[in-house]
């Protein structure tokens, strides 16, 4: 019995910092790099750190079918980064090696307040991995998750934030093609960021849809079902449907089986949101309704006709909301002798 716990403490043990609590926690030194084990403090997930040329990645952020993203340090520049690592089961497959590459080709093309900022991509024997700007203050995912639905005003600043940076991309004839809550994360100042181009198209190029149709169920704009060509229109739909589900707590269609909720988008008509929650206002209701009419031509032609929309109904909801509140008090005035109230403005009289 004895021999046996002199074994267990003899195990190397690591010292992390848990992203979860906070706090400091031994993890087993003999883990891998990258490998998970739990915070014996809170529960949370630690992960045994890994050296990437000069960025430490010390915990994992998401994982997707491109790569997972982890948080990182760089040492050289000191600011925390994020980096997606490429699967590495993806290096032998030719369309995903493509894939990574256009994402990163993509998002090092544009410079936009509301769209990650790509720093670096680099090669480390066979690992390919991405550098970017870290957005650490959740995602509209997690925002709906923890209020239900989310403020009128915030989904407004959101919407015309998000659809200036699908503008900016479209300038560059790029098509995100999956544009959902989960994909929007906000910084440290609360500003929205669009992320994760896997999916991304030259607007021009067109998509084939002869094998697969490629987006999230919940939000796919119907003429992608239809396999009908694919514009900036059906990112814009998506767009709507993502600002749909923030400010109602509900998914634009919703039923038990995905193919229903599919089908929906092709055939049921959408209940506006105010139906759902009387206190969105008409213009709100009426712009995410439009970017979300079944046939593209029926939606906004451009982003500017949809931001100039969602603008004004955003200066109409703070136009109502100031009416509403309560006038505030007057400031209490302080008497004033008259000699000094008929002096001079700038003069003063010296006491006798």
């Amino acid at each position: 019995m004895s021999s046996e716990v002199e074994e267990t403490q003899s195990k190397p043990l690591k010292l992390v910092n848990c992203v979860s609590c906070g706090a400091n926690a031994f993890i087993p030194g003999e883990l891998r790099p990258l490998e998970i084990a739990d915070c014996s403090k809170c529960g949370g997930e630690l992960m045994m750190p890994m050296m990437l040329e000069h960025f430490e990645l010390n915990s994992r952020i998401a994982a997707g079918g491109m790569g997972t993203v982890y948080r990182a340090t760089d040492s050289v520049l000191k600011r925390d980064v994020a980096i997606k690592l490429m699967q590495p089961e993806l290096v032998e497959d030719e369309e995903g090696l493509e894939g990574f590459y256009a994402e990163a080709r993509a998002m090092a093309k544009l410079n936009h307040t509301n769209i990650i900022h790509v720093y670096q991509f680099g090669q480390l024997k066979n690992q390919l991995y991405l550098v970017m700007e870290l957005a650490l203050a959740g995602s509209l995912d997690q925002l709906i998750d923890q209020h239900r639905a989310v403020s009128e005003l915030q989904v407004l600043d959101v919407g015309i934030k998000i659809a200036s940076a699908l503008d900016a991309a479209l300038k560059h004839k790029l098509l995100h093609r999956d544009i959902k809550p989960g994909n929007i994360l906000f910084n440290a100042d609360n500003e929205p960021k669009l992320v994760d181009f896997g999916l991304v198209c030259k607007s021009e190029a067109g998509v084939d849809y002869s094998e697969q149709i490629w987006g999230t169920p919940y939000y796919i704009a119907p003429e992608k079902l239809r396999r009908e060509p694919e514009t900036f229109l059906a990112d814009m739909y998506s767009l709507a449907g993502t600002l749909y589900h923030s400010i109602t707590g509900h998914t634009p269609f919703e039923a038990p089986a995905i193919d229903d909720v599919v089908l929906a988008h092709l055939n049921t008509p959408l209940t506006p949101p105010h139906k759902w929650v009387s206190s969105i206002t008409s213009p709100t209701s009426d712009a995410i309704v439009r970017a979300m009419e079944k046939k593209p031509a029926k939606r906004y032609q451009s982003y500017d006709e949809f931001i100039m929309a969602l603008t004004a109904a955003r200066s109409q909801l703070l136009r109502s909301q100031a009416a509403s509140s309560p006038p505030s008090k007057p400031r209490p005035v302080k008497p004033v002798a008259a000699e000094e109230a008929t002096a001079p403005r700038g003069w003063f009289r010296r006491k006798k």
